[in-house]
């Protein structure tokens, strides 16, 4: 189990540095976020599906760790701030709607 745990917390490590490293404008949150976040999905994943297969078939174990590592760290991705576009509803953009006058 322990060589297991390193290997998934490898996986999360180098999924999270190789999403900034790869696409570095594409994550403006904190890079200890993005590293974190893809620390954490790949050791739940691969822990609760190493548990799930009742330690069986180590390799499943270690593809959940990589697919979820992914999945969760590929959510913080911001291509549209990559691009020198603004999100909508940032600094400059008028309320919609009514006014509301009293």
């Amino acid at each position: 189990m322990p060589v297991e745990t390193i290997a998934f917390a490898l996986i999360g490590l180098t999924v999270g540095v190789g999403a900034l490293a790869l696409l570095p404008g594409w994550y403006p949150a904190p890079r200890t976020l993005t590293v974190g976040t893809g620390l954490v999905a790949a050791l739940l994943g691969g822990l609760i599906t190493r548990y799930a297969l009742e330690g069986r078939l180590p390799g499943v174990s270690l593809a959940v760790a990589l697919l979820g590592a992914v999945a969760l760290v590929s959510v913080l991705a911001r291509p549209d701030l990559a691009r020198g576009h603004r999100p909508a509803g940032g600094r400059g953009s008028r309320p919609r709607g009514r006014h509301r006058h009293a």
